[in-house]
């Protein structure tokens, strides 16, 4: 079976810098892998690694206190003149 490796456009690698060195391929049995075509950098995309959540810029969610009530907004009256 040949092995079919796919250039990720853009990408630049974790291990030496460049952009644009980065294939990926799918060996029969085993997870997908990234490797570089310019330092060799190879790494298993379904490894454990992989699966730890970024932190990221989102706020976490805030309890609201029960006895706190919304703030109604009215609009301003026209005044005659």
């Amino acid at each position: 079976m040949t092995v079919r490796k796919r250039f990720i456009a853009g990408a630049v690698c974790p291990g030496c810098g460049e952009q644009d060195k980065l294939v990926v391929y799918l060996q029969e049995g085993e997870a997908e892998t990234r490797e570089c075509v310019a330092c060799g950098f190879t790494e298993k995309m379904g490894s454990d690694e992989m699966k730890t959540e970024l932190p990221t810029r989102v706020a976490p969610a805030v309890s609201v206190d029960p006895g706190v009530k919304p703030l109604r907004l009215v609009a301003n009256p026209v005044s005659k003149g």
